[in-house]
């Protein structure tokens, strides 16, 4: 049996490099839906549709016993879909609010995220339950994403525009700092070093991935699997979706010890972002 990850491009080889450290010696099924990306941009409707087609398809195509959904701007929209259409666990991706909020010290936090997560009613939900004593600066990027996928596919990115998308982050003000920057994407942490190197001050960068590998386990063993007792798991697979990785991105999932094969077309809404 395997573990499904699903992110709209490469971001979610984070989650998938800590899942590795957590759950050994287990097949991992990563797609990688590059054909949609970026997710922000997509009608609510239309992703839910994309999403659900997607995940019917390689639960068909695989023996999967637990799905990661890891896309923070999937996650906010398509859990409780997926829940109801498929009987396995899924483990999403959310705004690491709630640990943030416990270890400021400072009570000044922002969220770094897409617009589609900084604009979802649960990320407001996520602040009202477990920050109400903080200030939550929401900053939406447009960019980070895409920065991010040209970073990991080792092409050149503007330090200069990666600086503009981060800066409003930092808020200082009434003697106090911003302390805490949650990274409310999966490919942002991909960044983080020349994020670190343009911060006007340290913070704390919260990355979630270890916190969605830990839950993924934890999932498991609740429902007794077997999952750690595999000793020669198939080799793991990656798909994307657009059938067209370049040269570089090739040599990415490569080198995440992933096998790439065709994605095989599945009828999805036509609406695009």
């Amino acid at each position: 049996m395997a573990i499904l990850v699903l992110d709209s491009g490469v971001g979610g080889l984070t989650v998938l490099r800590e899942v590795r450290a957590v759950i050994p010696n287990q097949q991992i099924i990563y797609v990688g839906d590059d054909g949609g990306f970026p997710y922000g941009e997509w009608p609510e409707e239309a992703l839910v549709d994309r999403l659900v087609g997607l995940f019917t398809h390689y639960l068909k195509q695989h023996d999967i016993e637990l799905a990661i959904v890891a896309c923070n701007t999937a996650s906010t929209l398509i859990m409780p879909s997926l829940r109801e259409a498929f009987d396995i666990p899924f483990v999403g991706t959310v705004p690491a609010i709630k640990p943030a909020a416990e270890r400021t010290v400072s009570g000044r936090i922002s969220v770094l995220a897409t617009p589609g997560t900084v604009n979802r009613r649960y990320t407001q939900h996520l602040i009202d339950e477990h920050a109400n004593d903080a200030d939550v600066n929401l900053v939406a990027s447009t960019e980070l994403a895409k920065m991010a996928e040209r970073y990991m596919q080792h092409r050149e990115i503007n330090t200069d525009q990666l600086w503009q998308e981060i800066k409003p982050c930092f808020i200082s003000w009434g003697g106090k700092r911003t302390d805490i920057v949650v990274l409310g994407c999966t490919h942002y942490p991909f960044l983080v070093n020349e994020m670190r190197k343009l911060a006007p001050w340290p913070v704390d960068w919260i990355d979630p991935s270890e916190a969605i590998a830990l839950r993924a386990h934890a999932l498991l063993n609740g429902q007794n699997s077997n999952i750690c007792l595999a000793t020669n798991p198939s080799s793991d697979l990656a798909y994307l979706t657009s059938n067209k990785p370049n040269p570089a991105a090739q040599r990415l999932l490569q080198g995440f010890g992933l096998e790439v094969r065709e994605h095989e077309p599945v009828p999805l809404r036509a609406i695009g972002p």
